[in-house]
């Protein structure tokens, strides 16, 4: 089916979700999340498919085993959208009572993959054109966040020109807005691709410099 937008009745599910995050409450309102939050996204996820690669939908569940919280529902429905061949970076989107978020990036790097992530910063070609995208995306309102460091990290000066991208061990660019009344429409689909296209230059940046771990599978945490 062709996405049409999501619906108010989406976002109102999560606002009730919010307020009684309980088993109870999902039994009772499960056909509205299937019907106006799962089935939206899985619409919007496979109609960008062809450009931004395979989609996956997260489960609704919390893995609550090493969380104080135990709530037993995410307030959100996330897609990630993946290139094959690409190694790493990736595109989200996730709506919420909160409104719609999308981003580009990675969001966790194995250490060999953070070690050529480094070098290529460090470089004085490679730097520089990473620099250039951040500095293009922060142009167009997006926040660039990951898991930094406090201090500049072993091997590198802490006056280095690009110090701040150096203490990066993820790198993500992310754009947000409230609700409004074109959520429930096609724009919403245009402005998640549009802002999706903003973040293929820094995926391609990350597929040409840091790629796929080669870590063993058991090494992965």
């Amino acid at each position: 089916m062709t996405f049409s937008g999501f619906p108010d009745e989406g976002l109102v599910f999560y606002e009730g979700l919010e307020a009684d995050n309980s088993k109870t409450y999902w039994t009772e309102h499960r056909q509205a999340y299937d019907e106006h939050v799962r089935r939206p996204m899985q619409e919007l996820a496979d109609e960008l498919a062809p450009e931004f690669g395979t989609p996956k939908l997260f489960r609704p569940y919390r893995d609550v085993r090493f969380s104080h919280d135990k709530t037993p529902y995410k307030t959100h429905q996330g897609a990630v959208l993946h290139l094959d061949g690409r190694g790493v970076g990736s595109v989200y989107v996730q709506v919420s009572a909160d409104g719609l978020r999308v981003s580009g990036g990675c969001w966790r790097l194995q250490p060999d993959q953070v070690e050529r992530y480094r070098r290529a910063v460090a470089d004085d070609v490679q730097g520089p054109r990473l620099e250039a995208e951040v500095a293009s995306l922060r142009g167009r309102d997006f926040s660039i966040d990951g898991d930094q460091l406090v201090r500049t990290p072993r091997g590198y000066p802490a006056d280095h020109p690009r110090v701040a991208l150096l203490r990066h061990r993820s790198l993500h660019a992310s754009q947000t807005w409230e609700p409004a009344d074109w959520l429930q429409t096609r724009q919403a689909l245009e402005r998640v691709r549009d802002a999706w296209r903003h973040c293929a230059g820094l995926n391609q940046w990350l597929a040409d410099n840091v790629g796929a771990t080669t870590a063993p599978p058991d090494r992965r945490r």
